[in-house]
């Protein structure tokens, strides 16, 4: 279970919450002369006091609690401040509004259920000291009267403000959150394929490295071949030498795997890189077609880097997944611009989602499956928007197509540049 919360930060703004309870209480009671019932209001104070040294005591300072636990202390905090509100005027007190505080912690951090449970339990104690309370501290010669009609319009607007601040402040933290979530497995998807990259140096270097003691087997499995006479030992010695054969053509393909920071990000023709991406997904069965507009003498020679590779891999693979029999890429270059769009025959994107495309996590009801439309597309679109790409989602056709544009500035993809993608 992600706790995304450390107890330090709730035990820390409950005791800022009790150092200003204490501080107003004393105030109001010394400071203006008021009467205030000092001793029962200390008590609650100190009893929240003894609650937090309990908690780190129990838990420690570093520990996260679970949500359950987290809303119950955001529970307590709202019982012991309604419990001061009550021996102190009430829905007439102005700190009235910090019932607030826990209904707005909960939001920002508490999956919704938790967060309707602090909600209510808010309201109810709300609506107890609309009913009941004290009376409100003031000069005793000039008591303060507050019609009902008043007390009703601030309850309600508690009430409200309780709606508020769950839906609104609990929808962001949570589209926060979502973000962040979609960061990180961006980056875990382009540490992987940065890693794959590597393993082609590993293998070079362990090629270069076999090299030498299997051309020594083999050499000495020759010349064992012309001294021993036919028999079961004479073909081990040339099975021997057979298989020393085979591993030499084995480590010559890994040789030509060069661990240079020039092969792994080697510059090829825009046209050869959507040929070599488009051929993991030939097993779809459906014609990945190449239109190439712009001239051969003047088309780019691009940067192969980790972000390009999966992004415009990533886009590719959708397309021939919701395509019904085709897929056409077509890259256009121009003195200035690098054009690249990729449309398939498919459904289409659902026209409630074109202007959301692009964000973690959509929920896709209409012609696409969220999968399709969700992580993957945040994950293309925010890898090659690094290497400068301007990206569009749209459809061909009234009964679908759906189409991505990409558009760059030349020189931020040509080769000579080196781009970042972390």
């Amino acid at each position: 279970m992600f706790r995304p919360l450390r107890l330090s930060t709730l035990v820390r703004l409950r005791w800022l919450a009790l150092a200003a309870q204490t501080l107003a209480v004393l105030y109001v009671a010394f400071g203006l002369g008021f009467p205030v019932p000092l001793f029962q209001c200390l008590t609650l104070i100190a009893i929240s006091a003894v609650f937090n040294i309990g908690l780190v005591l129990r838990f420690g300072i570093g520990h996260r609690p679970t949500n359950v636990l987290a809303a119950a202390q955001l529970a307590f905090d709202s019982l012991q401040l309604a419990g001061l509100l009550w021996l102190t005027g009430g829905l007439e007190n102005p700190f009235a509004i910090l019932l607030l505080a826990p209904v707005s912690v909960s939001a920002s951090i508490l999956p919704i259920r938790e967060t309707i449970l602090v909600s209510v339990l808010a309201a109810a104690l709300t609506s107890a000291l609309a009913l009941s309370h004290m009376p409100l501290p003031w000069h005793g010669e000039r008591p303060i009267m507050f019609e009902p009609l008043y007390i009703g319009g601030i309850w309600i607007a508690l009430l409200s403000g309780y709606a508020f601040v769950a839906v609104y402040a609990g929808r962001v933290a949570h589209e926060a959150r979502q973000l962040a979530d979609a960061l990180a497995a961006t980056e875990l998807a382009l540490s992987r394929q940065q890693r794959l990259s590597e393993l082609d140096g590993l293998a070079a270097a362990a090629a270069h490295e076999l090299g030498t003691p299997l051309s020594t087997i083999a050499l000495a499995a020759k010349e064992m071949l012309g001294e021993v006479d036919e028999g079961p030992l004479r073909e081990d010695v040339r099975l021997i030498i057979e298989q020393s054969a085979r591993c030499r053509n084995i480590l010559s393909k890994l040789r030509s795997l060069d661990d240079t920071e020039e092969d792994l990000f080697r510059a090829v023709p825009l046209s050869e890189l959507l040929a070599e991406l488009t051929q993991p997904f030939t097993h779809y069965e459906k014609p990945l077609n190449i239109i190439k507009q712009g001239t051969a003498e003047e088309e780019p020679v691009v940067v192969r880097n980790v972000g390009l590779l999966y992004g415009l891999g990533n886009l590719i693979e959708n397309a021939a997944q919701f395509a019904r029999s085709e897929v056409t890429i077509e890259a256009c270059w121009q003195p200035t611009r690098i054009k690249i769009t990729i449309t398939d025959d498919g459904p289409g994107f659902a026209p409630d989602l074109l202007n959301r495309l692009g964000e973690p996590y959509l929920s896709a009801k209409g012609r696409r499956r969220s999968g399709g439309l969700g992580l993957g597309v945040f994950i293309a679109k925010t890898l090659l928007e690094r290497t400068g790409a301007k990206i569009s989602f749209s459809n061909a056709h009234l009964e679908g197509h759906a189409r991505v544009a990409l558009d760059w500035i030349r020189t931020d993809l040509e080769a000579g540049r080196k781009h970042s993608v972390l």
